[in-house]
């Protein structure tokens, strides 16, 4: 066995480079807001009194998104402070003072953050921040829904699959879980507006919460179409004109001229798709990691919050992005 050099320690390699997972970390060390969600997660933190002082909040706060971006279970994420040093670096935790915060921890930390639905509000304070910094809305909003899978096996201590998600049949396949609904600016692909539901609810009934009422055009596929939603969209978005995807019927294709305007409306619905291939690809979000819709909507605000600055979160350290 050969002697081992400096380089086994940190610090002293010759060929070293940051890796990407190094690079995304130190990119989202600069965009996140620290100090502003540590302010509104602060008044629910527990306070030092009797007993063991609790963990700093930012640090539990960092703990937790690394869990997120990396898909990681609880335990899987204290096991991989241990592992990794850039997740060590990105918690500032250092191993010769401290132990990492262990798996029971950031449990609670999680169930903190659900309890008061604190996911929804980082969405929103996200949102905030960023229209106070320079972003503007175009006034198109595209709206749209994908599936979240959950276990559908029966073989589990109750002897049930998780009685708040459902099934629903997606072409000829037929899937159980929960669906996530969107509704980004068409122009930056922003997301506004979100609702998380069982897999059964459709679609088009989710609109009232996807749009801000103020837009001039609505996108969206066949899915949204129909005489009731025309309706319904007249009463939220009064000056929006209905921009989704016509709709082929038994014995009434599609003409030529329909499918050269779905092309067109769907080069800019397409930008809608790019947050969930982030969530649900790069993220690992495609399948629920709790029972209950609660715990998962959690998950997915806070997701689309951590997305939200990732994409346009330069205007918050004074940078601006031009479209």
């Amino acid at each position: 066995m050969k002697q081992l050099t400096l380089a086994a320690g940190r610090g002293f390699e010759k060929h070293g480079r940051p890796t990407r997972k190094a690079e995304f970390l130190a990119r989202m060390e600069s965009l996140i807001p620290w100090a502003e969600f540590c302010g509104l997660i602060e008044p629910y933190y527990p306070k030092a009194g009797n007993g063991r002082p609790p963990v700093g909040l930012e640090r539990m706060l960092r703990m937790y998104c690394v869990a997120n971006w990396f898909n990681l279970s609880d335990e899987a994420c204290e096991d991989a402070l241990y592992d990794v040093p850039v997740f060590r670096e990105f918690c500032r935790i250092d191993l010769g003072r401290e132990r990492a915060p262990d798996a029971t921890t950031l449990l609670k930390f999680r169930h903190l953050l659900e309890e008061h639905q604190l996911g929804a509000m980082l969405f929103a304070k996200v949102g905030e921040l960023l229209m106070a910094n320079g972003m503007r809305l175009s006034g198109g909003t595209i709206v749209d829904a994908t599936l979240i899978a959950a276990p559908p096996s029966v073989k589990n201590e109750e002897k049930c699959r998780d009685p708040e998600m459902h099934q629903t049949k997606k072409g000829k396949q037929w899937h159980f879980g929960m669906k996530l609904h969107i509704g980004a600016d068409s122009k930056t692909g922003l997301v506004h507006r979100a609702s998380v539901t069982a897999a059964n609810v459709h679609d088009s009934h989710q609109v009232p919460n996807l749009l801000h009422g103020d837009e001039t055009r609505f996108y969206g596929d066949s899915a949204y179409r129909g005489k009731n939603q025309r309706a319904r969209l007249k009463q939220i978005a009064p000056n929006a004109k209905d921009f989704t995807n016509k709709r082929a019927y038994k014995n009434r294709p599609l003409t030529d001229a329909d499918k050269e305007t779905n092309r067109r409306k769907s080069s800019v619905r397409s930008r809608v798709e790019h947050p969930f291939l982030t969530l649900k690809r790069l993220w690992g979000f495609a399948k629920v990691r709790y029972r209950g819709l609660a715990k998962n909507a959690n998950r997915a605000f806070a997701m689309l919050a951590m997305l939200n600055i990732s994409k346009w979160g330069r205007p918050l350290t004074g940078e601006v992005r031009l479209v």
